[in-house]
């Protein structure tokens, strides 16, 4: 009964709290892209699309705290780039990110669908995210997943599922009662370094004996494709992979637009 009844006080002083709540619905479009192994060095490079959507409790005209889910695919090869050790190593990877998250927004101004007087208000935003991440690879002519095939060595395939630190900024627009449009763009420092299936050295070879030999054959192409390249493999065990960075950083950019109700009554 003790329980019953603090919950009970509980919903009743969440309710109480709703009430004053500005709330939004929206969806956003638009690019997504990365850095890491295979893209050192260009923040900005879209290498892919990106879609999400959002509920959002304004708290205040100032602050707001958003529920979200964003989609994006992210792709890089080495062949299309300027640099030549890039070009002989060869790799390439695309991954399609799901991610889900809790942002909390701050508003510069007093933004009128939030309650307050101003229609225009730039923002930032900071959160905390899980990404489900699956770098994948085309080779003579099949797909393959390349966290499956181990190809720097690892002992067991690395998780496809991580936590990423979201921040960003953006401007909102509220052009009327209850329409808005966002544009934003936000990066992730993701804890993984596989979302491109690269992060360290060659591996040592004798590791992939213990898989069968069709196996061993697609983890050999896999780990060194610079023999697609040069005619002959460059990777030796223990050499340079990745660039040694611990983490890859990706990116959303796009613009939406939500629609703003108000909660008036708790239910009975």
């Amino acid at each position: 009964m003790r329980l019953r009844y603090l919950f009970l006080l509980f919903l009743s002083l969440l309710c109480k709290d709703l009430r004053a709540q500005v709330w939004e619905l929206g969806v956003q479009g638009g690019g997504a892209g990365y850095m890491g192994d295979l893209n050192p060095d260009n923040p900005l490079k879209i290498s892919g699309s990106s879609f999400g959507a959002f509920l959002k409790a304004n708290l205040d005209p100032n602050w707001a705290l958003s529920f979200n889910y964003n989609m994006g695919k992210i792709k890089a090869d080495d062949a299309k780039s300027s640099s030549v050790q890039f070009q002989q190593r060869n790799l390439n990877f695309y991954n399609k990110l799901h991610e889900f998250s809790v942002l909390l927004d701050f508003n510069f101004t007093d933004y009128f669908a939030a309650g307050g007087t101003k229609q225009v208000s730039p923002y930032m935003y900071v959160g905390l995210a899980g990404v489900l991440s699956n770098p994948k690879t085309r080779y003579m002519g099949r797909e393959y997943e390349l966290a499956l095939y181990t190809t720097e060595g690892q002992a067991s395939p690395y998780k496809k599922a991580a936590l990423s630190m979201p921040i960003g900024a953006g401007i909102k627009v509220n052009f009327s009662e209850n329409l808005s449009v966002i544009s934003n763009i936000g990066y992730r420092n993701a804890y993984t370094d596989y979302l491109d299936d690269v992060s360290g050295s060659y591996p040592d070879y004798a590791v992939f004996s213990n898989s069968p030999p069709q196996v061993q054959a697609i983890q050999f192409a896999l780990s060194d494709r610079s023999a697609e390249k040069l005619g002959t493999a460059i990777g030796k065990k223990g050499t340079q992979r990745g660039d040694f960075r611990k983490r890859d950083t990706y990116m959303f950019v796009g613009i939406g637009i939500s629609y703003t109700f108000v909660s008036q009554k708790c239910p009975r």
